[in-house]
């Protein structure tokens, strides 16, 4: 008989036991899921594709040169030697309706909701250097890349 009662004492702790760290459990669930609420909406303007002061300009300068052509356009696509590579065009003004614009000083980039989720954060800059001239990414989303800035690997 006392064995019974010590048994179901026992299993009356566990269970008890168990509820207050389900509890627990949830709680720190619901805290987590708020503070990640709170840093994805404060987060926004980091998010942006930003333009540097040497894309600007360049793009002003290819602007004067090629006026049907005003919108820089940026596309990640697969390849390269690290896996993912940046694709930059000059393009008219057409844009798609999951295409996201980015403007600064009247400079437009454009960028596809896929490959938005790439670049977030990063800053487009033009580089002019004795091997090429070229817009590059500098990508805070980046794990890795080569030498060149033009693929990149990033974290799944």
């Amino acid at each position: 008989m006392s064995r019974s009662l010590v048994k179901r004492g026992f299993v009356q702790y566990m269970s008890a036991a168990r509820i207050r760290e389900n509890h627990m459990m949830r709680l720190n669930y619901i805290s987590s899921v708020s503070a990640l609420k709170e840093a994805s909406s404060s987060s926004s303007c980091v998010e942006a594709v930003h333009l540097s002061e040497n894309c600007i300009r360049r793009m002003k300068e290819l602007e004067c040169s090629e006026p049907e052509k005003k919108l820089l356009r940026l596309a990640v696509e697969t390849g390269g030697c690290s896996g993912f590579q940046y694709l930059f065009q000059l393009v008219d003004h057409t844009t798609n309706p999951d295409d996201r614009v980015f403007e600064n000083k009247g400079v437009k980039l454009v960028v596809d909701n896929v490959s938005y989720d790439f670049v977030k954060g990063a800053t487009i800059d033009y580089v002019d250097q004795l091997i090429r001239s070229a817009f590059v990414a500098e990508n805070p989303a980046a794990l890795s890349g080569c030498s060149c800035k033009s693929s990149f690997m990033v974290k799944l």
